[in-house]
Protein backbone atom coordinates (compact mmCIF):
# COMPACT_ATOMS: atom_id res chain seq x y z
CA UNK A 1 0.00 0.00 0.00
CA UNK A 2 1.35 3.59 -0.62
CA UNK A 3 0.69 7.21 -1.74
CA UNK A 4 1.86 10.48 -2.51
CA UNK A 5 0.52 13.65 -1.19
CA UNK A 6 1.07 17.34 0.24
CA UNK A 7 0.78 17.74 3.58
CA UNK A 8 1.55 20.07 6.73
CA UNK A 9 3.37 19.29 9.58
CA UNK A 10 1.59 19.30 12.80
CA UNK A 11 4.16 17.24 14.87
CA UNK A 12 6.64 14.96 15.92
CA UNK A 13 7.33 12.43 18.77
CA UNK A 14 10.57 10.39 19.12
CA UNK A 15 10.70 6.86 18.27
CA UNK A 16 13.82 5.02 19.59
CA UNK A 17 17.04 7.06 19.06
CA UNK A 18 17.04 7.65 15.21
CA UNK A 19 13.52 7.83 14.11
CA UNK A 20 10.51 10.41 15.10
CA UNK A 21 6.61 9.39 14.72
CA UNK A 22 5.07 12.24 12.59
CA UNK A 23 1.92 13.78 12.49
CA UNK A 24 0.60 15.80 9.33
CA UNK A 25 -2.82 16.58 7.92
CA UNK A 26 -3.42 16.35 4.00
CA UNK A 27 -6.19 17.24 2.05
CA UNK A 28 -7.68 13.79 0.92
CA UNK A 29 -6.67 11.50 4.05
CA UNK A 30 -7.51 13.75 6.97
CA UNK A 31 -4.99 13.63 9.45
CA UNK A 32 -2.27 10.61 9.49
CA UNK A 33 0.62 9.34 11.43
CA UNK A 34 3.86 7.38 9.47
CA UNK A 35 7.23 6.67 10.98
CA UNK A 36 9.75 8.65 9.61
CA UNK A 37 13.55 6.90 9.94
CA UNK A 38 16.63 9.05 10.37
CA UNK A 39 14.29 12.17 11.50
CA UNK A 40 16.24 13.34 14.21
CA UNK A 41 18.66 13.73 11.91
CA UNK A 42 20.32 17.22 11.69
CA UNK A 43 18.69 17.43 8.17
CA UNK A 44 15.39 16.08 8.58
CA UNK A 45 14.70 18.25 11.81
CA UNK A 46 14.16 21.51 10.50
CA UNK A 47 11.94 20.04 8.02
CA UNK A 48 9.85 18.45 10.59
CA UNK A 49 9.00 21.71 12.07
CA UNK A 50 5.21 22.53 12.67
CA UNK A 51 3.67 24.26 10.02
CA UNK A 52 5.55 23.81 7.56
CA UNK A 53 4.46 22.37 3.99
CA UNK A 54 6.43 18.59 2.92
CA UNK A 55 5.78 16.32 0.29
CA UNK A 56 4.62 12.58 1.80
CA UNK A 57 4.81 9.46 0.14
CA UNK A 58 3.27 7.07 2.80
CA UNK A 59 4.04 3.43 2.43
CA UNK A 60 2.81 0.14 4.32
CA UNK A 61 1.86 -3.59 4.05
CA UNK A 62 -1.09 -3.14 4.77
CA UNK A 63 -3.79 0.15 4.80
CA UNK A 64 -4.35 -0.14 8.43
CA UNK A 65 -0.51 -0.25 9.28
CA UNK A 66 0.85 2.90 10.78
CA UNK A 67 3.10 3.01 7.60
CA UNK A 68 6.38 5.04 6.96
CA UNK A 69 7.03 8.52 5.55
CA UNK A 70 9.56 9.89 3.15
CA UNK A 71 9.63 13.66 3.83
CA UNK A 72 10.19 16.63 1.29
CA UNK A 73 10.24 20.09 2.00
CA UNK A 74 8.09 22.24 -0.21
CA UNK A 75 7.61 25.58 2.54
CA UNK A 76 9.32 25.95 5.47
CA UNK A 77 7.89 28.03 7.47
CA UNK A 78 8.72 27.26 11.12
CA UNK A 79 11.39 30.01 11.55
CA UNK A 80 8.96 32.47 10.60
CA UNK A 81 6.07 31.32 12.66
CA UNK A 82 8.32 31.32 15.56
CA UNK A 83 9.51 34.59 15.93
CA UNK A 84 6.05 35.55 17.72
CA UNK A 85 3.79 34.36 20.62
CA UNK A 86 0.55 34.92 17.71
CA UNK A 87 2.92 32.66 15.70
CA UNK A 88 4.09 29.65 17.73
CA UNK A 89 0.48 29.43 20.12
CA UNK A 90 -1.25 30.09 16.51
CA UNK A 91 0.32 27.04 15.13
CA UNK A 92 -0.28 24.54 18.23
CA UNK A 93 -3.52 25.84 18.48
CA UNK A 94 -4.57 24.71 14.76
CA UNK A 95 -2.86 21.34 15.53
CA UNK A 96 -4.70 20.52 18.96
CA UNK A 97 -8.30 21.17 16.92
CA UNK A 98 -7.49 19.17 14.80
CA UNK A 99 -6.46 16.22 16.96
CA UNK A 100 -9.78 16.31 17.78
CA UNK A 101 -10.80 14.54 14.31
CA UNK A 102 -10.19 10.89 13.99
CA UNK A 103 -7.20 9.71 12.47
CA UNK A 104 -7.68 9.29 8.82
CA UNK A 105 -10.94 10.83 8.12
CA UNK A 106 -10.75 13.45 4.98
CA UNK A 107 -11.71 17.18 6.52
CA UNK A 108 -11.08 19.20 3.12
CA UNK A 109 -12.39 21.96 4.01
CA UNK A 110 -10.08 22.53 7.58
CA UNK A 111 -7.50 21.21 5.46
CA UNK A 112 -8.10 24.39 3.50
CA UNK A 113 -8.38 26.73 6.38
CA UNK A 114 -5.63 25.35 7.90
CA UNK A 115 -3.21 26.11 4.42
CA UNK A 116 -4.86 29.65 5.00
CA UNK A 117 -3.90 30.37 8.37
CA UNK A 118 -0.25 28.83 8.44
CA UNK A 119 0.08 31.30 5.62
CA UNK A 120 -0.88 34.67 7.61
CA UNK A 121 0.40 33.49 11.23
CA UNK A 122 2.73 36.06 10.34
CA UNK A 123 -0.21 38.75 10.23
CA UNK A 124 -2.20 39.00 13.21
CA UNK A 125 -4.99 41.12 12.04
CA UNK A 126 -6.00 38.57 9.77
CA UNK A 127 -4.92 35.47 11.18
CA UNK A 128 -6.87 36.37 14.05
CA UNK A 129 -10.59 36.28 12.43
CA UNK A 130 -9.00 33.25 9.97
CA UNK A 131 -8.46 31.26 13.43
CA UNK A 132 -12.07 32.45 14.70
CA UNK A 133 -13.70 31.00 11.62
CA UNK A 134 -11.52 27.92 11.36
CA UNK A 135 -13.42 26.97 15.03
CA UNK A 136 -16.49 27.73 13.57
CA UNK A 137 -15.44 25.48 10.96
CA UNK A 138 -14.80 22.57 12.99
CA UNK A 139 -17.51 22.86 15.19
CA UNK A 140 -19.13 22.52 12.10
CA UNK A 141 -17.25 19.19 11.08
CA UNK A 142 -17.77 17.47 14.30
CA UNK A 143 -21.36 17.83 14.10
CA UNK A 144 -22.31 20.34 16.47
CA UNK A 145 -22.64 23.72 13.74
CA UNK A 146 -24.01 26.88 15.03
CA UNK A 147 -26.76 28.11 12.66
CA UNK A 148 -26.08 32.12 12.02
CA UNK A 149 -27.87 32.96 9.49
CA UNK A 150 -31.45 33.56 10.62
CA UNK A 151 -33.19 34.07 13.96
CA UNK A 152 -34.41 31.20 15.66
CA UNK A 153 -37.40 32.65 16.63
CA UNK A 154 -38.81 35.12 13.84
CA UNK A 155 -36.62 33.68 10.84
CA UNK A 156 -35.10 36.95 9.70
CA UNK A 157 -31.61 37.70 8.92
CA UNK A 158 -31.55 41.07 9.54
CA UNK A 159 -29.93 42.77 13.24
CA UNK A 160 -29.19 39.45 14.71
CA UNK A 161 -27.31 39.59 18.04
CA UNK A 162 -27.92 37.29 20.02
CA UNK A 163 -26.93 33.08 19.80
CA UNK A 164 -28.84 30.62 22.08
CA UNK A 165 -26.76 28.69 23.89
CA UNK A 166 -29.00 25.89 23.89
CA UNK A 167 -29.59 25.34 20.82
CA UNK A 168 -26.30 27.43 19.09
CA UNK A 169 -29.22 29.55 16.33
CA UNK A 170 -28.66 32.97 16.06
CA UNK A 171 -31.27 35.27 17.41
CA UNK A 172 -32.38 38.92 16.71
CA UNK A 173 -32.07 41.68 18.50
CA UNK A 174 -35.93 42.19 19.52
CA UNK A 175 -36.46 38.73 19.91
CA UNK A 176 -33.81 38.05 22.47
CA UNK A 177 -34.09 41.81 24.25
CA UNK A 178 -36.30 39.89 26.80
CA UNK A 179 -33.45 37.10 27.66
CA UNK A 180 -30.46 39.20 26.34
CA UNK A 181 -28.60 38.67 29.82
CA UNK A 182 -28.89 34.30 29.12
CA UNK A 183 -27.97 34.65 25.69
CA UNK A 184 -24.49 34.82 23.80
CA UNK A 185 -23.62 37.84 22.00
CA UNK A 186 -23.07 37.52 18.26
CA UNK A 187 -20.28 39.61 16.61
CA UNK A 188 -21.95 41.95 14.04
CA UNK A 189 -19.07 40.38 11.31
CA UNK A 190 -20.30 36.52 11.82
CA UNK A 191 -23.78 37.83 10.83
CA UNK A 192 -23.27 40.12 8.66
CA UNK A 193 -20.18 40.01 6.07
CA UNK A 194 -19.95 43.54 4.96
CA UNK A 195 -18.95 44.27 8.93
CA UNK A 196 -15.48 44.55 9.58
CA UNK A 197 -14.24 43.26 13.37
CA UNK A 198 -12.54 44.58 15.71
CA UNK A 199 -11.31 43.96 19.25
CA UNK A 200 -14.19 43.80 20.84
CA UNK A 201 -16.15 41.54 18.43
CA UNK A 202 -13.32 39.47 18.07
CA UNK A 203 -13.21 38.78 22.07
CA UNK A 204 -16.87 37.89 21.66
CA UNK A 205 -16.64 35.37 18.91
CA UNK A 206 -14.40 33.69 20.77
CA UNK A 207 -16.21 33.40 23.66
CA UNK A 208 -18.83 32.08 21.75
CA UNK A 209 -16.66 29.36 19.80
CA UNK A 210 -15.20 28.64 23.39
CA UNK A 211 -18.50 28.35 24.73
CA UNK A 212 -19.39 25.71 22.39
CA UNK A 213 -16.21 23.92 21.91
CA UNK A 214 -16.35 23.27 25.82
CA UNK A 215 -19.74 21.80 25.64
CA UNK A 216 -19.80 19.59 22.91
CA UNK A 217 -16.02 18.99 22.95
CA UNK A 218 -13.83 19.14 25.97
CA UNK A 219 -16.83 18.26 28.09
CA UNK A 220 -17.99 15.53 27.25
CA UNK A 221 -14.31 13.72 26.30
CA UNK A 222 -13.20 14.67 29.93
CA UNK A 223 -10.13 16.39 28.52
CA UNK A 224 -9.11 20.36 29.02
CA UNK A 225 -8.92 23.48 26.79
CA UNK A 226 -5.93 23.69 24.86
CA UNK A 227 -3.73 25.48 26.63
CA UNK A 228 -2.39 27.23 23.04
CA UNK A 229 -5.58 28.45 22.97
CA UNK A 230 -5.15 30.53 25.95
CA UNK A 231 -1.68 31.68 24.52
CA UNK A 232 -3.08 32.57 21.58
CA UNK A 233 -5.91 35.00 22.92
CA UNK A 234 -3.28 36.45 24.86
CA UNK A 235 -0.68 36.97 22.06
CA UNK A 236 -3.73 38.92 20.32
CA UNK A 237 -4.41 40.82 23.45
CA UNK A 238 -0.97 41.99 23.86
CA UNK A 239 -0.79 43.71 20.45
CA UNK A 240 -4.54 45.42 20.76
CA UNK A 241 -6.19 42.92 18.04
CA UNK A 242 -8.23 41.50 20.49
CA UNK A 243 -10.00 42.62 23.80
Amino acid sequence: MEWREEAIVLGVRRLGETSVVAEVMTRARGRHLGLVRGGRSRKQQPVLQPGNSVAVHWRARLDEHMGAFVLEPLELRAARLMESGVGLNGVQLVAAHLRLLAERDPHARLYDGLQIIVDHLDRPELVAELMLRFEIALLEELGFGLDLERCAATGQRDDLAYVSPRTGRAVSRDAGAPWHDKLLTLPAFLADAATASDAESLAAGYRLTGYFLGRHVYEPRGIDVPDARAGFLSALRKIGVAA
